[in-house]
């Protein structure tokens, strides 16, 4: 099942005013995002604030009926992309959602923030 990579396309991390870029640090990360996932099996979408401010620059990663993570703090650079888009392809191979440790990009490790189980498949 393909995973879906969300990204705040909002977040701007400490010290973005004082750039005075008209492009925020999430427009930044979500353009690296989408073009590392380019041709992959792999889902990307922009989102306008995932309420983690003070992580920025936050991203899900997501499937319909496993576990899903909110992981942040990330510089919007190359490096994170790829391993964010190596991650969401993991994920989307793993039954559950849950990928082993040892599989983790390095890009990834320390970024992660919170996990959700997965909705119910029944009321």
């Amino acid at each position: 099942m393909t995973s879906w990579i969300t990204v705040c396309d909002t977040c701007k991390r400490e010290g973005w005013e004082e750039q005075g870029s008209p492009v925020t640090d999430g427009e930044k990360l979500a353009a690296l995002i989408e073009e590392a996932a380019s041709g992959k099996d792999v889902h990307v979408r922009r989102f306008s604030c995932l309420m983690g401010c003070a992580r920025a620059c936050n991203v899900t990663i997501q499937a319909p009926g496993k576990v899903n993570y909110s992981i942040g703090q990330f510089d919007p650079e190359i490096d994170a992309a790829e391993g964010i888009v190596d991650y969401a392809l993991l994920h989307g191979e793993s039954e559950t959602g849950v990928v082993p440790y040892r599989q983790w990009p390095q890009a990834i490790k320390g970024h992660f923030v919170s996990r959700h189980p997965p909705l119910p498949a029944d009321e």
